[in-house]
């Protein structure tokens, strides 16, 4: 009888409707979702595997599986583990979290060019790096928190500037525009002003690289990452409601401003710790949550399938780099930018053809 009662008490497992329900607790997601992130976490996967083969001393996606397991060939130990992995895997670290801040950015402000790399926040982050970097000559630590510190004051001003009883999409987008053409203005000034070797180099990692990348960008992207994607994933459902108007969603007990606020704070964070890791890449947090949704075909902010496909369109831009030039001194942001810009060119050429523009 005791065995009986206990087993009343624990709760069942039900799946039903795209809901997975265990006693009081209930997750909703759509199963073809779920299956487009599965295909592009293993899509990256594989790119990530063929990027660590690739270089002079090229290896098969065997040796490569074989050498991170510890038994590959003599000296590819330290080529593939020093080397070529921290680069691989701050791509996907990178494009992760900035794919994630566009789902984020695009769903609050109802617009699909409402990614932090437009509206500025993204300048503001580079800004606070491009001080670090050029005439503070600190590390990758420092250069961190200087990112996050300019990208968390342009997103206040941002923000205090579009606020009129509440802030609205279209407002956060020409004040966002107007902000990132005056950073554009104080960058160029940074470089006027700085060392003629800082400016080079600060003018590749401006364009967006991965080139020497260690172990300290690894860590600063995953720590950005498991601090902040946590909080987009728990304000994932409040975003969807957010899409429906302040009214809506106040009517169904999301409070709009607390939660745009903290989202925006989410978005801003990560787009400052991508920033940091591997400069600005153009068009990422723009293409990654478009490319995601016309997969899905799911409406709402398509969080994570953002997040796995631009870690997968940063990994393919990188290994693109590598087997296009021969070597892995091409910043990635040039391939994402050519890239970006011919996506953006279909969109238009789509639109115009669908008599929409």
């Amino acid at each position: 009888m005791t065995g009986t009662l206990e087993e009343q008490h624990v709760p069942r497992a039900e799946w039903r409707h795209g809901r997975l329900r265990a006693g009081r607790w209930s997750v909703r997601f759509a199963p073809r979702a779920v299956l487009v992130c599965l295909a592009l976490a293993v899509a990256t996967a594989c790119v990530v595997v063929l990027s660590l083969g690739t270089g002079t001393y090229a290896l098969s996606p065997l040796e490569v599986l074989d050498t991170l397991a510890g038994s590959g060939p003599p000296g590819a130990d330290f080529i593939v583990r020093d080397l070529r992995l921290p680069r691989a895997l701050v791509a996907v670290l990178v494009g992760f979290g900035t794919g994630m801040a566009g789902a984020v950015f695009q769903s609050l402000t109802r617009n699909p060019l409402g990614s932090p790399d437009i509206i500025g926040f993204g300048s503001g982050a580079s800004a606070g790096a491009l001080v670090a970097v050029v005439f503070l000559d600190l590390g990758t630590a420092q250069t961190a928190l200087g990112a996050v510190l300019g990208g968390f004051a342009t997103a206040a001003a941002v923000y205090a500037l579009a606020w009129r009883r509440g802030v609205h999409g279209y407002r956060l987008v020409l004040v966002g525009i107007g902000a990132s053409a005056v950073l554009g203005a104080l960058t160029s000034f940074l470089y006027v002003r700085a060392d003629i070797g800082k400016a080079a180099q600060a003018a590749t990692w401006m364009i967006g690289s991965l080139n020497a990348r260690d172990w300290g960008e690894v860590s600063v992207a995953a720590l950005g990452l498991a601090a902040l994607a946590p909080v987009v994933l728990v304000y994932g459902r409040r975003l969807t409601l957010l899409e429906m108007g302040d009214d809506a969603a106040g009517a169904l007990g999301v409070r709009p401003e607390h939660s745009r606020l903290v989202l925006l704070s989410a978005g801003t964070g990560l787009t400052a710790m991508g920033v940091a890791a591997a400069g600005p890449i153009p068009f990422l947090a723009m293409a990654a949550p478009q490319l995601a949704r016309r997969l899905t075909r799911t409406a709402g902010p398509n969080v994570l399938p953002a997040a796995w496909m631009g870690a997968l369109l940063v990994s393919g831009a990188d290994l693109l780099t590598q087997r296009v030039t021969g070597s892995a001194l091409m910043p990635v942001g040039v391939v994402m930018g050519v890239g970006g810009g011919l996506y953006l060119a279909w969109l238009l050429w789509q639109e115009r053809r669908a008599h929409r523009l």
